[in-house]
């Protein structure tokens, strides 16, 4: 996974590839680590309009010449982690709405 990759590919547990959309990318200094969100490709809203997000911190693969060749997606691993993930959703929705008012 690469910082402003518009979408990435996860494999379950079962060895099922799904193609997810990223929302946003951002990095934690509290926690030294890069975060993502995305949903999946394709994804219907539910009944209130909404679709699951999910969210995983990842570690850039970096090859011989340093250059970024993928990632790999570790699952959230404390509260803390998830209340600053959701402070960050909750402030890029209201800067999102904010610019589709304009």
């Amino acid at each position: 996974m690469e910082h402003g990759q518009e979408h990435i590919t996860v494999v379950d547990e079962h060895g099922n590839e799904q193609l997810f959309e990223v929302l946003f990318t951002f990095e934690s200094e509290d926690f030294g680590k890069s975060y993502v969100l995305y949903f999946p490709v394709g994804a219907d809203e539910d009944e209130e309009g909404e679709i699951e997000i999910h969210a995983s911190s990842f570690t850039e693969n970096l090859d011989s010449d340093e250059k970024v060749s993928g990632g790999e997606l570790r699952p959230v691993e404390t509260e803390e982690e998830w209340d600053m993930i959701e402070e960050m959703l909750n402030t890029f929705l209201e800067e999102e709405e904010e610019n589709e008012e304009q």
